[in-house]
């Protein structure tokens, strides 16, 4: 069984429009088992970090096995916990990376499949220092003509995580930690 913890950004929610769709693309799957995280509350980056490790414990999931997906601070917590611990996948759309307020701005992404999809429009999070983390780690990165919020990528989205999550259930150990 591959889970996969979708992680909101800073100012949405578990129900935000992006996280949903991810989960209903995770749901079609099979060997998939979608973990919504609920931050709400949570102001700092550093408490949801600590939160979304503490659940992934108390899961006792096999990170091995778990595909960690986030928007926006949600994409920067998967980038940070796979700092932690080596895990399957990184699927991050808009990642804070960067960031000057965060405990950690650019996160050594251990993961066995990464992929980043970004806006060239983001005025939220430039997209410089993502393109920057991506070629420094050789990750993949799709950039779009969106802004931050994504939204009118996500048919793109939604096809890549699709395809994303394919790979990682058919090669959960085919790439070396950190490639895509």
């Amino acid at each position: 069984m591959m889970t996969v913890y979708l992680s909101h950004g800073l100012e949405s929610g578990p129900g935000a429009l992006k996280t949903q769709a991810l989960k209903g693309v995770a749901e079609e799957l099979d060997d998939c088992e979608p973990v919504v995280m609920d931050y709400r509350g949570m102001a700092e980056p550093r408490q949801r970090l600590l939160h979304l490790l503490k659940v992934l414990g108390e899961r006792g999931d096999n990170p091995a096995r778990c595909v960690l997906a986030g928007s926006s601070l949600g994409g920067w917590l998967s980038a940070a916990v796979s700092a932690q611990q080596p895990v399957l996948g990184c699927f991050l759309l808009a990642p804070a990376l960067g960031l000057a307020d965060y405990p950690e701005t650019s996160p050594t992404i251990q993961a066995r499949h990464t992929h980043i999809i970004h806006g060239w429009r983001d005025d939220v999070v430039a997209p410089g220092p993502v393109i920057e983390h991506a070629r420094l780690q050789r990750l993949s990165l799709r950039m779009v003509d969106d802004d931050h919020r994504l939204h009118a990528s996500l048919d793109t989205i939604l096809i890549d995580f699709e395809r994303f999550l394919r790979q990682c259930s058919a090669n959960p150990k085919s790439d070396p930690v950190g490639s895509s």
